[in-house]
């Protein structure tokens, strides 16, 4: 059974289109939205293990230049 995140992407100004670009093309990455508020974009992403997730997050997507911070949030199926 896959796991299922979104991650919460705080950019730094003019820089959300780049990073939701560039984070659609991660694999396991749904999809990547720009958005207003208090976060520019939110990314939904899947993977065979949190592990898997945990990796793809730290590794990939916060590499992604222009990214100020991330905040992980599991889905969870109660």
């Amino acid at each position: 059974m896959a796991v299922t995140a979104y991650v919460l992407i705080q950019t730094e100004v003019g820089k959300s289109a780049g990073v939701a670009r560039q984070a659609a093309d991660i694999p396991g990455v749904v999809s990547a939205q720009d958005v207003t508020g208090p976060y520019d974009v939110i990314v939904q992403a899947q993977a065979d293990s949190v592990d898997e997730l945990g990796r793809m997050v730290v590794s990939q997507i916060q590499f992604i230049e222009g990214i100020t911070r991330t905040v992980t949030c599991p889905v969870v199926n109660l």
